[in-house]
């Protein structure tokens, strides 16, 4: 028995599926390096699973106006890579930002210069003076069980009772907000 052969080759078959696959993974390779795909990992905020907030009014005359942002359970923050993000708008038309934190006024007592950007809505007095107390704002880290205290000046930012304040928490190095909390002052 005679098995029937043909005159035609499978070598080109055969390099042109080849070179298909050559031209695929050098694509794919020059792919990762031209869009740094290997190199781009994104990381992931911290994540507080739940927090609470308190404000306090702080009519003529008052010494209130008491913020405190509590946070209840999550991960730990590094208080250098957190902001506070306080928009006060709809109370009083301004809103300012924490930063450079711990703080670092009076001797790292109080809120200083150096911490406040947008509008200074912020007691700057250390507690021996009639500021707020020490919070997470003044340790190296923001954990489970801490609060982040500070105090808005009738002075700087009127708050009536019903008016509303947002503080937002800001892991800096991946531009999260971990703390949302919108309160209204009683």
């Amino acid at each position: 028995m005679r098995i029937p052969r043909s005159s035609r080759a499978v070598t080109p078959v055969v390099s042109n599926v080849l070179l298909v696959a050559i031209v695929v993974v050098l694509a794919a390779t020059i792919s990762v390096f031209a869009l740094g795909f290997s190199e781009e990992t994104t990381e992931t905020g911290p994540v507080v699973g739940q927090s609470s907030g308190t404000l306090e009014s702080n009519g003529a005359g008052s010494d209130n106006g008491f913020v405190r942002i509590r946070h209840v359970a999550g991960d730990p923050i590094q208080t250098s890579n957190m902001e506070v993000v306080v928009d006060a708008t709809a109370a009083c038309g301004k809103h300012g930002r924490l930063v450079n934190l711990p703080v670092d006024g009076a001797g790292g007592n109080a809120i200083g210069e150096n911490n406040i950007e947008g509008d200074d809505i912020f007691d700057e007095r250390p507690p021996y003076l009639g500021g707020p107390d020490k919070s997470a704002l003044h340790e190296p880290e923001y954990a489970s069980g801490e609060a982040i205290l500070f105090r808005i000046p009738n002075s700087d930012c009127p708050l009536q009772n019903g008016d509303q304040v947002t503080v937002r928490v800001v892991h800096t190095p991946t531009n999260s907000v971990v703390i949302k909390e919108t309160l209204t002052a009683t």
